[in-house]
């Protein structure tokens, strides 16, 4: 958020998608109730630091970090919202004083706030909670909206992976410990993040297209979903057809695996000095990348999207539901989720940051690696192009093809930050792979568990009895 758009905000006064709260040092109740109604709306600004007219006053700055640490564990608590909601403040300074800011984006199903359902009304929110017509109108055009919402009742928990439940709930807790699915079931985890609901206009309540794409079997997705597959291409010598392909159809998760390997199998990763550390930008990078082809595509349309690698560019498409046409800028950019429920899974297990910071990573990162800016155009069909450093691997690089600096340098690096991160604490071999999603033990022992070892990056709780029943492994 730049200082001349803050003015902006501030000088238009309180709206249906505007409201200021002075909240000093403490955050109110009121101001989870306004995210409530904006998600429940058109979605809208929310500034603390200031009062109703829009005058700057300012919040404690020493108050500041545990409000924003207040606002991002309430609204991920599903005791207090529901469904949870994955947003943070953004401190912005003005005349000296400072606010802090949050972009609420529409919801995808009707929001509560401590049991209560509000609704925008003009300049303020409203209690509907006991006006059931009223909600029942917002699930409506809420579902009509998103077509990840569309309920499929005949999808059984006989479709649904479960396994992938326990690994994404492992990877949640892993890089939060207290995170609120560690005391969830794999049921209540799906409830929570709204893949099982009510479809208003039938009366029936299933698993839903987000659900499906996520944890549903192969064979279900396919039927349920036409745009579920990506076609990952290189060509850099048979530009006309292709010097390698993955075609892939499968779920969500796996699909973000495997999209980013390839993107790691075939382009370099220079690491650049960003202070004192030494930073890959490619997974950086990879990550944006991947994270928006699967979280904001239009999985109605039967549309292949595509992920292209040539010798200038990375470069992907996909069907779009459009907020607007053209190249997107950071100057005129508004956050608009494509499919919310699935951007918000995605944040929390690690795959994607809170809306609107993957556009800001993407340029940040971009000209790091390769000295240009991407480009992001949308329409019909979203593209997004994301210039490739002058040097680059030959056609069919291998992970071996190229020198490692360290573990975190090959292509696992993904795997290998997520057991590094897990490790804060102690994690047997099973749970490890598990988190990994890695099914082959020599394969994980050989391409994680040793490069870790022999890194000094983790150690053995009983190094005196490595085959120990017992044994687990820690952080170094």
């Amino acid at each position: 958020m730049t200082q001349a758009r803050m003015k902006q905000i501030l000088s238009e006064g309180e709206s249906l998608t505007i409201e200021y709260k002075t909240c000093k040092n403490k955050i109110g109740e009121s101001a989870y109730e306004t995210v409530c109604s904006f998600s429940n709306r058109y979605g809208g600004h929310l500034v603390l630091g200031a009062d109703d007219d829009g005058n700057v006053l300012g919040v404690d700055r020493t108050a500041s970090k545990q409000m924003r640490k207040d606002f991002a564990n309430t609204l991920n608590n599903p005791q207090k919202m529901s469904p949870q909601l994955y947003l943070s403040l953004e401190e912005v300074e003005i005349d000296g004083q400072l606010l802090l800011y949050a972009y609420v984006p529409p919801s995808p199903q009707v929001q509560s706030s401590n049991g209560k359902i509000f609704d925008r009304n003009v300049d303020g929110d409203q209690d509907i909670t006991k006006y059931a017509d009223r909600i029942a109108q917002i699930a409506i055009t809420k579902s009509s909206s998103f077509t990840e919402r569309e309920v499929f009742p005949y999808v059984t928990d006989n479709e649904i992976r479960f396994e992938l439940v326990e690994r994404a709930k492992k990877m949640a807790t892993s890089r939060i410990a207290k995170h609120p699915w560690g005391n969830l079931s794999h049921k209540e985890i799906l409830q929570s993040s709204g893949l099982i609901e009510t479809d208003w206009r039938t009366g029936k309540t299933g698993y839903n297209l987000a659900a499906i794409l996520l944890f549903g079997r192969d064979d279900v997705i396919r039927s349920c979903a036409p745009g579920i597959v990506t076609d990952a291409l290189l060509r850099r010598v048979n530009v006309d057809r292709y010097d390698d392909r993955k075609y892939i159809e499968t779920n969500l998760i796996d699909q973000y695996d495997l999209l980013i390997e390839f993107i790691y199998k075939h382009t370099n990763d220079p690491f650049v000095l960003i202070g004192d550390a030494r930073v890959s930008v490619r997974s950086w990078i990879a990550r944006e990348i991947v994270s928006n082809i699967l979280a904001h595509r239009e999985y109605s349309k039967a549309h292949i999207s595509r992920l292209i690698i040539d010798n200038e560019k990375i470069y992907t498409d996909n069907w779009n539901r459009p907020k607007m046409h053209g190249q997107l800028t950071l100057d005129d950019f508004t956050p608009s989720p494509k499919n919310p429920l699935i951007s918000k899974f995605f944040m929390n297990i690690g795959y994607a940051d809170q809306l609107g910071s993957g556009m800001r990573n993407l340029y940040y990162y971009s000209k790091l690696y390769s000295g240009k800016e991407p480009q992001l155009i949308e329409g019909d069909v979203f593209e997004t192009i994301v210039p490739l450093p002058k040097v680059t691997n030959a056609p069919q690089v291998t992970p071996q093809d190229s020198p490692q600096d360290s573990p975190q340098d090959s292509p696992q690096d993904n795997k290998l930050s997520l057991v590094l991160e897990s490790c804060d604490t102690p994690h047997t071999r099973d749970e490890l792979q598990t988190i990994t999603g890695i099914v082959d033990r020599k394969h994980f022992r050989n391409t994680i568990l040793k490069p870790l070892l022999q890194a000094g990056k983790i150690r053995m709780t009983i190094p005196d009895k490595p085959n120990s029943r017992n044994q687990k492994y820690v952080k170094a």
